[in-house]
């Protein structure tokens, strides 16, 4: 389902490895790769989004990070931009009051469906969008029940009692599961349901390639390979990692995957030593004509990677033979020309000794969205071990998160 290629590299390593960093991973007892399994609470996600179908026109997600970045990534991928669809899926994951305001002054309230998504609830700008819309609602006298749900902790948070008090619906998102790995949970799953996205076969493709990531053979776990590519570059000096769709649907899945990168290996090891990868989401070939120069003759101090879809719609660009400056584009569709834009940016790179790894998948459906979720998860997971370090914490954002609330302490 997802081919990789890689640079030359030195011996992947043993399956003895591999097998220690796959226990490695399941003694931290995280959910990312059993969620999946969850069959529950994917019926009661088909059962409402099923329920409310022609309810909402617009639904807007209130979150931010890992609580954001996978519903706008799924919308971008999979859904037609430039049609009329009902409902609408807006992502705000903001607080800049101009947005905000233009947003609260376009909505039809009384057809739109807020989703709160806050593990916590303690998340303050999500909590201070959940404040501001509440209110509109209420001045407008429409029921909290039928235009908010709470997608959070099943227990614990400020959500959940808030939830039981004024009638809320709230779905789970799993205690062992951190945002930026919470696509494939109802954080990521509900909204995508609402849109009508087939969210079975996101679950299928991820469960496909779990396979793999739960394999302790070198030569079939392809997300420990990539794991492998970024470690080692990253040891010589390599440590920027240029994500770069072929795609313009994926465009949003380098800023899921900058996330996932940065917030998991960007730490300090037990021994004190600072390690991360630094993620840069490029766009083919947009970025071409914008940051390839830097590429060719900047710094050797980043690798590559390609992503690349193998069918395409078959679209002619109706060049004229007959005409000089056309004649190159004669007889040529647009998806010949998507691929060697993409096969000439990467052998430039490759003869200039920069390292380029590719990703291919057969084409852009749910069934292959949620089989590159679940890779890039894999690989990041892996790639933290290798680190030496905890892929799924987060403390250096901590102490910013403390500092706004004291500040916010000194207006009153």
């Amino acid at each position: 389902m997802i081919t990789l290629t890689t640079p030359p590299i030195t011996p992947y390593g043993t399956d003895a490895t591999l097998a220690s960093l796959l226990g490695a991973i399941a003694a931290r007892g995280q959910g990312f790769a059993s969620c999946i399994d969850d069959t529950a609470l994917l019926r009661d996600i088909q059962t409402y989004a099923a329920a409310v179908e022609g309810r909402y026109s617009d639904i807007v997600v209130l979150g931010i990070g890992g609580s954001a970045l996978g519903a706008r990534t799924i919308r971008n991928a999979l859904v037609n931009p430039y049609q009329s669809t009902v409902p609408r899926l807006h992502v705000v994951d903001t607080i800049d009051p101009q947005l905000l305001q233009d947003l609260s002054h376009s909505l039809p309230l009384s057809s739109t469906l807020f989703l709160v998504i806050s593990k916590s609830g303690h998340t303050t700008e999500t909590l201070s969008q959940y404040c501001y819309f509440r209110h509109r609602l209420l001045a407008a006298r429409l029921p909290l029940q039928e235009h908010m749900l709470f997608i959070t902790d099943p227990l614990h948070g400020v959500l959940r009692p808030l939830a039981e008090a004024e009638g809320i619906r709230a779905f789970p998102i799993p205690p062992n599961v951190g945002g930026r790995f919470s696509v494939l949970t109802a954080v990521g799953l509900l909204p995508a349901a609402l849109l009508g996205v087939d969210i079975t076969a996101m679950l299928s493709g991820a469960s496909a390639i779990r396979e793999r990531f739960l394999s302790s053979s070198v030569a079939e776990n392809t997300c420990y390979q990539y794991a492998c590519v970024l470690h080692q570059q990253a040891e010589a000096g390599r440590n920027i990692s240029v994500l770069m769709p072929y795609s313009k649907r994926l465009q949003t899945l380098g800023s899921w995957y900058a996330q996932l990168l940065a917030e998991s290996t960007g730490k300090r090891t037990s021994a004190g030593q600072h390690v991360g990868l630094t993620p840069v989401a490029a766009m083919g070939p947009t970025d071409q004509h914008s940051q390839l120069q830097l590429y060719a003759e900047g710094p050797d101090d980043k690798q590559f990677t390609f992503l690349t879809i193998a069918t395409q719609p078959l679209l002619p660009i109706m060049a004229e033979q007959h005409i000089p400056w056309q004649s190159h584009l004669s007889g040529v569709d647009f998806a010949q020309l998507l691929h060697a834009e993409y096969q000439a940016t990467r052998d430039s790179l490759q003869e200039l000794g920069r390292p380029v790894s590719t990703l291919t998948i057969p084409q852009l459906d749910a069934r292959t969205l949620g089989a590159l979720f679940f890779f890039l998860e894999g690989t990041v997971a892996l790639l933290g071990e290798m680190l030496g370090i905890n892929a799924f914490d987060q403390p250096g954002v901590e102490r910013s998160k403390e500092l706004t609330r004291q500040y916010l302490q000194r207006l009153h």
